[in-house]
């Protein structure tokens, strides 16, 4: 199964602080890890929301607002993708984790949604697409820079 691993924002990370040399060197430890045990798919810290966009619909109407946004406890300062056997197996993996902040820090962990998970609804056809969106994705991703 594959997991969204949501690092939860703070009032620091939110200011801009950057992290410390012993936390970058901590984390980047704990990212070989999960890379060696094949559990790693993708991760990156995020900017303050100060530097972010939210688009709102209603409709066919689109309004862009900008950052910040206030409720830090709500928002996201960086995310792992990570292929594990069962939640429990990335509920251990967080647990070993370096805490992501100076104070108190939160993690989020959620399911993604496999092809499986939408039923018949899923058609054929639908499946087809997102096997090729997915092939095309991998190869964006594999592409040197």
């Amino acid at each position: 199964m594959r997991v969204m691993v949501m690092v939860k924002a703070t009032s620091e990370s939110e200011a801009g602080k950057m992290p410390s040399t012993e936390l970058l060197a901590a984390m980047g430890n704990f990212n070989e890890e999960l890379v060696k045990a094949g559990v790693m798919l993708a991760g990156e810290g995020l900017h303050p929301s100060i530097r972010g966009k939210r688009v709102r619909f209603s409709g066919s109407q689109r309004t862009v607002v900008d950052g910040p946004f206030r409720q830090t406890s709500e928002l996201v300062a960086g995310f792992w993708l990570w292929q594990v056997k069962s939640m429990e197996e990335a509920i251990e993996w967080v647990k070993r984790c370096p805490n992501p902040m100076e104070g108190e820090s939160e993690i989020e962990i959620r399911p993604v949604f496999e092809a499986e998970d939408f039923g018949a609804e899923f058609t054929p056809e639908l499946r087809a697409q997102e096997d090729r969106l997915r092939a095309a994705t991998e190869n964006i991703a594999n592409r040197p820079r």
